[in-house]
């Protein structure tokens, strides 16, 4: 374990001077500052602000603030371990005591830590909710309370305490009883996503009710969303990352282990360094491609949703979705994880009918009450309509956080794909809703889609559905359905007398791409049910009437290939091997950075710590740029805490010299 270093008792407990002092930040961002007041305070407080916003900081400087005034230690509950470690390290090198207890210590280590614990001798100690509830746990909590030496409660990636999350984590349910045993001890908890329905069970859940919410702006304007229909998604991904992002670190996305190691391997085979992750790799395997990723530049994990919870990497600068999530809040979680350092980042996903019938079907068959099954349906929905979207899709998912950008306005009136009859002449359109906002960042903004009207082939595919099961006494799924109604004849389609069949051949005139886009949609509508104990067999349902009466009708977007495809962006010495500062250097700036990039890369291995721990790539540019030469010119540089001037300016001016 790295040693800590305690910090004097007599330094300052003025939030401002701890965020100078420490951290070697200017000053606080958006909300931060309103947020730290109230809880050095000693109030309770519900903070949602997106990932790379400073969450950290809005427990960190109160839980060193209110230890430097005699009010104890703070409990940082946190999910996982490899998130403590590096949250730990990171303490460590910016002078604070920090600790974590978890299954990586042995017994006399954590008895260690408890002892120091007993003595004050530690600012934030991070733990997992399971350890935090269990009763030897709280018998130590209750005798450090007695002693005045528990100050605050921070419950990190809080969402993991809803059902209506997308994390859910059963153990996080049990921290009521922080509340019901230490109600004087202030409570802060925090998240990166939560709906209304998933905050204000939040709010239940945590018995956190009277608590203040700060809810920072949602939005990430560094990150570029593109959405596309797949074709032939490996190819796709393979484009998408040598045209747009070779050599950048970057997160791919899948929804089953089989797939992430076969495009992995296609990856690796490709050129690109890239390697798996998922739950059923063998554990040790898993934390080290996790630490690969974390410490070493340009790999890319491809991985299931068991990865990427707190990882706090900063340059990651894209995330690809192979196949479609379950919800907007997973969907924005995931992508949050790119350009966490503000710079320009991109969020690509790939989707087809396949994603929304396995999505349905997963839904279907859950065991779950049918109530909460429908509030899946409807969050499933919600990010169709995002991927279906022919407008703005950032005013779009921050709408869906009850979010309206400046400038730009979501419509009243019924959301997208409920089907619901104007109740004037004109039926009530799904699809476009003709918001009028231009984002500039996203691929309907740049490259605003046509639209087309699918109401006429959503009414055949629906009476074809209908005719087929009529005359045959079965049902089919979708390719044979698709094939009857563009008058295709199969082997399966002869079975059955296609030539007397009404409907065969009656949408020749579409591609079977647009049908299956129709058909996305009508599944997303409930206007059409997918049989998961049927070889996913479509089926007609009572909102099927609504379209087939013509009183809804169904806008969709035409097929369009994203700027990555058509199109490379210029990159100037784009490869692995190029170097790409944040900020514009000239020649001789841009070699002291790469210089800097290689001391940090040693010395953070010699800590056993990734590289932006030791000083983000903004810190690095900062100071190529100002080419110091004294102690004096490294003041006032952003990220250049007390203790990290104190560590590392000697070895910073020597790597400034060497360039000289």
């Amino acid at each position: 374990m790295i040693a800590d270093t305690i910090l004097s008792p007599t330094l300052s407990d003025q939030p401002l001077d701890i965020l100078h002092g420490v951290f070697g930040y200017p000053a606080f961002r958006g909300p931060q500052q309103a947020i730290v007041e109230h809880v050095t305070g000693g109030g309770d407080a519900l903070v949602l602000m997106p990932t790379g916003g400073g969450k950290s900081l809005c427990y960190q400087i109160p839980a060193i603030a209110r230890q430097r005034a005699g009010r104890g230690f703070t409990l940082v509950i946190s999910p996982l371990i490899a998130l403590m470690h590096d949250q730990v390290g990171a303490l460590h090198e910016a002078g604070v005591s920090a600790a974590f207890l978890n299954s990586t210590l042995t017994s006399e280590e954590a008895s260690d830590v408890e002892r120091r614990l007993m003595r004050g001798d530690i600012t934030l100690l991070y733990a997992a909710p399971e350890r935090v509830t269990s009763p030897r746990f709280l018998a130590l909590l209750d005798s450090i309370h007695e002693r005045g030496l528990l100050g605050l409660f921070a419950i990190d990636e809080a969402h993991c305490v809803s059902q209506w999350g997308h994390d859910f984590r059963p153990e996080y349910r049990g921290l009521t009883v922080l509340h019901e045993r230490f109600a004087s001890v202030p409570r802060i908890a925090l998240t990166a996503t939560a709906d209304d329905l998933t905050r204000a069970d939040i709010l239940e859940r945590l018995q956190l009710e009277d608590a203040q919410a700060f809810v920072s702006s949602f939005d990430r304007p560094n990150i570029r969303y593109t959405i596309v229909e797949k074709r032939d998604s490996t190819q796709q991904l393979l484009r998408f990352i040598a045209r747009e992002h070779a050599g950048d670190a970057g997160i791919v996305y899948c929804q089953s282990r089989r797939k992430v190691e076969d495009i992995a391997q296609t990856l690796v085979e490709a050129g690109i360094d890239a390697l798996p992750y998922h739950a059923g790799l063998d554990s040790k395997l898993r934390q080290t491609h996790q630490d690969r990723f974390l410490r070493e530049e340009g790999v890319v994990m491809v991985a299931t949703i068991a990865f990427g919870m707190g990882i706090d990497k900063p340059d990651v600068r894209f995330v690809a979705h192979l196949d479609m999530p379950k919800n907007i809040e997973g969907y924005y979680q995931e992508t949050g994880r790119a350009g966490r350092d503000g710079l320009p980042a991109y969020a690509w996903m790939g989707y087809g009918l396949q994603d929304v019938v396995n999505q349905r079907r997963m839904i279907d068959e859950s065991p779950a009450a049918e109530e909460f099954k429908q509030g899946l349906r409807g969050k499933l929905d919600a990010l169709l309509g995002l991927a279906e979207a022919t407008d703005c899709r950032r005013v779009r998912l921050l709408a869906y956080f009850g979010e309206t950008l400046a400038g730009g306005q979501f419509p009243a009136g019924p959301p997208q794909g409920e089907l619901t009859p104007s109740g004037g002449s004109e039926p009530h359109a799904v699809g476009s809703v003709g918001v009028k906002y231009n984002c500039n960042n996203c691929d309907n903004c740049l490259n605003p889609p046509d639209i087309w009207d699918g109401t006429d082939a959503a009414r055949k595919l629906l009476s074809t559905i209908y005719r087929v099961q009529q005359t045959s006494g079965m049902h089919f799924g979708a390719g044979h359905l698709m094939d009857v109604v563009r008058g295709k004849v199969t082997e399966k389609v002869t079975q059955h007398d296609h030539t007397t069949l009404s409907t065969f051949g009656i949408g020749a005139d579409f591609s079977e791409i647009q049908l299956r886009g129709v058909l996305r949609q009508l599944i997303a509508l409930g206007a059409v049910a997918v049989d998961a104990q049927s070889f996913n067999t479509l089926h007609l349902t009572d909102k099927s009437r609504a379209v087939l009466r013509g009183e809804v009708a169904v806008q969709l977007r035409e097929s369009v290939s994203t700027p990555a495809e058509r199109k490379s962006r210029s990159k100037s010495g784009a490869g692995p091997a190029a170097i790409k500062a944040p900020i514009a250097l000239d020649g001789a700036a841009l070699e002291r950075y790469a210089a800097l990039k290689a001391w940090r890369a040693e010395v953070a291995r010699e800590h056993n710590l990734p590289a932006y721990v030791i000083f983000h790539d903004a810190t690095l540019a900062a100071i190529a740029k100002r080419a110091p030469q004294s102690l004096e010119d490294l003041q006032g540089i952003s990220g250049m805490g007390a203790k990290k001037l104190e560590a590392y300016a000697d070895a910073v001016l020597g790597v400034m010299a060497q360039g000289e």
